[in-house]
């Protein structure tokens, strides 16, 4: 487990949608065919609500294998290399500003057709088209924040159930839409 950091909930900002079109870009240039696609995710991709800022990044590569072998020129890039970091099928990467030392990007690559690409985005597009459930994330990202403000792991676990079942809803929306 990466140490953890202090959790600090800031107001949504916008700029946030074009430092992730940014970095993507960045990415994508410098490893493309490694990763085919990219996505912006988690908190920072949904407009009105508190986030850390730390941007996700959701890379689609074609197998494992290729982002395997593009991790020099993600460490290249900057990017520490974290392996499965507790989820089968994935590769997860962070970028971290080099003078603060503070988190900026977590990459999490998985190989097209996976199922964490659906439910990422799902989650994403769900929240941003019921506002009442992004407000409801919001509500307990904050509770969480409370409990746990200089324990960035501990925060994470306490979010989980609760994304777990609203993944679950988002999944079946999307099915049903």
């Amino acid at each position: 487990m990466l140490p953890p950091y202090a959790v600090r909930l800031l107001p949504h900002d916008p700029a946030w949608a074009d430092q992730a079109s940014e970095e993507a870009a960045r990415i994508l240039k410098a490893i493309w065919p490694a990763i085919i696609e990219m996505h912006h995710v988690g908190s920072t991709s949904i407009s009105g609500i508190a986030a850390k800022p730390i941007i996700d990044l959701v890379g689609v590569t074609p197998n494992l294998d290729a982002i395997e072998a593009a991790r020099p020129r993600l460490e290249e890039l900057g990017y520490a290399w974290h392996g499965e970091y507790g989820v089968d099928g994935r590769r997860f990467c962070t970028l971290s500003d080099p003078m603060t030392g503070k988190r900026r990007f977590h990459l999490h690559c998985y190989a097209d057709g996976d199922h964490s690409i659906r439910r990422h985005i799902a989650f994403r597009d769900y929240l941003r088209a019921r506002p009442e459930m992004a407000e409801a994330y919001q509500q307990m990202k904050e509770g969480c924040a409370a409990r746990h403000p200089d324990d960035s792991n501990a925060y994470t676990i306490c979010k989980d159930s609760w994304i777990k079942q609203t993944e679950a809803e988002a999944l079946n929306w999307v099915r049903n839409a």
